[in-house]
Order: structure tokens, then sequence, then C-alpha cells
């Protein structure tokens, strides 16, 4: 038996691999962010950091069509919104769906299920004219409000809260006198700590890193998120790729941090649900 447990040197061989392929496109993208242009046409190319990263980053901060500064701060605003929302609403409604007994509880879930079904593209045209007789356009709450709630995370927290909250454990909470938003924030808010991180998680990331939606109602170049002051980098005949590259290492940082934040509450979340197997 202990030899299943034991790694091969082909094991070890084929995880450093792995891990140099997921690895090796963001040294590029360092590298290439720390070099001028003359950087890419170099043969061969380099694959050690430069010395104009400073520089490179005073001018992304610099130019004036990309607006990389308020891109930041409003995907900040944008990403950080959706994600306390999509957990908050989500939980009180998985924790709804998976404990409490209501008339229409099963049609009311199938409807939310339906609408993971529909691709995004179908909405887009009757969102963007709501949005236009709300005179939101060009507005942040253009990008927030449509993705307040998701119905992944709704379906998501229930199947979790089905299995990891007891109806023992909901009874002897009402039969110490708690009510049901007591029982929420008391009982269920600890319990379902580990998959609102890996919801939150995911929530930021797509809010993070969505481009359709806010290209289609975001018009003014001078309020863009983070991924339209990249696509304005990206254009045009002549392409700074230095600033493109350093863009997108800047991009990237937040999206680290939070995966620092909620890792722990992730691994432990596997790890509780590995135990519980």
């Amino acid at each position: 038996m202990s030899r299943l447990w034991r790694a091969s040197p082909l094991t070890y061989l084929a995880l450093v691999v792995a891990a140099g392929l997921s690895i090796f496109p963001i040294w590029w993208m360092l590298v290439v962010a720390s070099r001028s242009n003359d950087a890419m046409g170099q043969l061969p190319p380099p694959i050690t950091p430069g010395g104009n990263l400073g520089a490179n980053i005073a001018r992304l901060f610099d130019n004036t069509d990309a607006y990389f500064a308020t891109g930041l701060i409003n995907s900040v605003i944008v990403a950080s919104t959706v994600t306390v929302s999509v957990v908050f609403f989500s939980s009180l409604a998985g924790f709804a769906f998976a404990k409490l007994r209501f008339r229409g509880r099963n049609a009311l879930l199938l409807v939310i299920i339906a609408t993971m079904m529909v691709p995004t593209q179908l909405g887009l045209i009757p969102l963007y004219l709501l949005m236009s007789k709300l005179q939101w356009n060009d507005r942040l709450p253009a990008v927030i409000v449509p993705v307040l709630v998701t119905g992944f995370g709704v379906f998501m927290m229930r199947q979790y809260a089905g299995q990891a909250i007891s109806d023992e454990l909901i009874e002897a909470a009402r039969m110490d006198g708690c009510g049901t938003a007591r029982i929420w924030w008391h009982v269920v808010v600890p319990a379902l700590r580990p998959a609102a991180a890996v919801l939150g998680l995911l929530t930021f990331m797509t809010t993070w890193n969505d481009f359709l939606w806010p290209y289609a109602v975001l018009n003014d170049p001078a309020n863009p998120t983070v991924q339209l002051s990249l696509r304005a980098l990206s254009d045009g005949y002549y392409q700074d790729m230095s600033q493109v590259f350093t863009g997108t290492a800047i991009a990237t940082l937040p999206l680290l941090l939070v995966f620092v934040l909620f890792g722990r509450q992730i691994i432990g979340g596997i790890m509780e649900g590995a135990v519980k197997a």
C-alpha cells in the first residue's frame, strides 16, 4: 500500500514541466514589462528582466489615451461591490432553498438554474436598452447592477448549505430562540465560509476580467474599467508592447492579492470536504 503513495521521479518531472509551462507566460510578461520595445524583436529573445520597469510604469500612467489609473479604480469598485453582493445574496438564497420550506421552492430553483443556461450575448441588447432607459450608460451602476446576483452563486451556495448544515443544527438554534435572520448570521454564515471564499474569488476574477459588457455600456474613454484601458493601449497602428505588458502585469496584481487573502479559506474548504468524504 505504501508504494501507492510514493511519487516516482517521472511524477516529479511531470510536475516540474507543468509548473514551468504555467509560470513561463507570467515570467515573460514581467520580462517584457521591464524592457523597451526593442526586446520584442531580439533573437534570441531575452529571458531576464531589464531595468525599464519604473520608466514603463510612469509612461503607462501618463498615457492620456488609456486612463489606466481611472480604470484600476473603477475595476476595484466594480469587482469589490459585485463580489460582496453576490456572496451576500447567494448565501441568503442558498440557505433558503436548502433549509427553509416554502411553496414554489423547487419551481423557483429551476428558474434560477435556467438563467445559467442563457448565453450572456443573448441578453446584451435588451440589457443595454434598459440601461439607456435608466440613463446609466457611461456610468458604473450599468456595470454593477446587472450582476449583483448570479444563478451560479445561488446554486453553489444551495448545494453546499444542503451538505454542510444539518437540520438538527437549525432546529437546535430555533429551540434556543433564534429567528431566521440570527440563524443565518450565527449558524449558516460560519458554515458557508469556505464556499463563500471560493465564490468570492471566482466572482472577483470574473468581474475583474470582464470585457464585453463594460465595452458595450461604457462608451466614455475617460471612464473605463481596467480591461478597457488595456484595450486602449493595444489600439492603433503602432502598439507599445512594453506598456501593454506593464499594464497587464499591474492589472494581475489585484487578482493575486485576492487569491492570497482567500487562499487559506479555499484550502480549508477543500480539506474539510475531503475529511467529510
